[in-house]
């Protein structure tokens, strides 16, 4: 506990994978959101002409694919492709589990709004184990599917001939994490595995039929080389605005947020996906001490939309809220019993910053 600290201008826990602190106890996260305003951005600007050039078709393919999920920034980057740049997109879904009505409602909004669009649904078994083993094993119930945003994204960009992948914001630049990525546009596969699936994914699916998880496996050098494989995220071209992107998805491609506010947070209008997210950021909190609040905390002061002063008490009144109104559909869905789930939740907790008091988990931190 002693070693435990948070940054000076937002709540990033020094407990937060692959973060990094200045001397100040300035999270990298904040650094680069100050950094953001006097960057150069024309120069990225060129760089994202160029490139999409070198890919633009006109012989009526495709020229880029975009992942989307009918949420603000898979909707903003494939209305700027397509209307701004004047390029082919071609959007991709991968279904999640445990998914919303107004997911559904989201997505075809979007589609209809004028998108060429593939909606993959896996083997939804195998998914299910996926999720299972990487809640059981890696506290991440959603590990099969960000698996598969990853590897059946790419398989599709193979399978479609479609060079340039455009995902929204680099998490790990944008939220505190590695700066690998930070000035180079592309990112491998290597980097997917290590650092997007905490160098997990090998352990995880080895224990699965191997003939069933085709649309998991990435593809192999020599597909990536024929198609020339490009995957790069929006966020390294302009400055990465989560709420500029709802608004323009909101006006753009009928993007509708929940009447009231999500699970472990103050906001509505991101991540209306799956009632499963509550379960990973429930997850996230218990492993690291921060949660769903204190990541849209951050977002928000460092958009100057709240001082950190304000965004304390939300904090403290959102983060540890566990997701029990969706208690029988995780029940159902990993096919446990609520001892077998209990147990798992508890397996993964961090005891050096909680205990369980009257049945519940509290901090034995106070955020700072």
């Amino acid at each position: 506990m002693k070693n435990v600290f948070w940054c000076a201008k937002c709540f990033n826990m020094s407990t937060r994978p692959r973060i990094e602190f200045d001397a100040q106890r300035v999270c990298n996260a904040c650094r680069w959101a100050e950094e953001k305003k006097r960057f150069d951005w024309g120069a990225r600007q060129k760089e994202l002409t160029v490139l999409l050039d070198r890919y633009r078709r006109h012989d009526g393919r495709y020229d880029v694919l975009v992942p989307v999920s009918g949420g603000k920034d898979g909707s903003y980057v494939a209305y700027q492709l397509k209307h701004v740049h004047g390029m082919t997109p071609l959007c991709v879904t991968i279904r999640t589990p445990l998914e919303f009505q107004l997911s559904n409602e989201n997505l075809h909004a979007f589609v209809n709004s004028g998108y060429d669009h593939i909606h993959i649904s896996l083997d939804c078994e195998i998914m299910r184990q996926a999720n299972r083993i990487g809640f059981i094993e890696h506290g991440r119930p959603l590990f099969g599917w960000t698996a598969a945003i990853l590897a059946a994204v790419i398989r599709t960009s193979v399978l479609h001939d479609i060079a340039p992948i455009f995902y929204g914001e680099d998490g790990e630049v944008e939220y505190g994490g590695s700066t690998e990525t930070r000035n180079t546009a592309a990112f491998s596969v290597d980097y997917i595995k290590r650092i997007y699936l905490s160098g997990e994914y090998k352990s995880t699916f080895d224990q699965l039929p191997q003939s069933r998880i085709r649309q998991w496996m990435f593809p192999t050098d020599e597909e990536l080389a024929r198609t020339g494989v490009f995957k790069t995220h929006w966020s390294y071209f302009e400055p990465w605005d989560s709420y500029r992107n709802y608004l323009a998805a909101k006006r753009h491609c009928g993007l509708k947020e929940h009447e009231e506010s999500n699970l472990g947070t103050f906001t509505n209008f991101a991540q209306n996906d799956s009632a499963m997210y509550a379960l990973h950021t429930y997850l996230m909190y218990l492993k690291f001490g921060f949660g769903r609040a204190t990541q849209d905390s951050n977002i928000e002061i460092r958009r100057g939309a709240l001082t950190r002063e304000q965004a304390k008490p939300l904090v403290l009144l959102y983060d540890n809220q566990p997701p029990y109104q969706f208690m029988e559909r995780y029940l159902a869905y990993f096919q446990m019993t609520q001892e077998e789930f209990d147990t798992t939740l508890d397996r993964h907790v961090n005891r050096e910053l909680f205990e369980k008091r009257d049945g519940r988990w509290e901090p034995l931190y106070q955020v700072e």
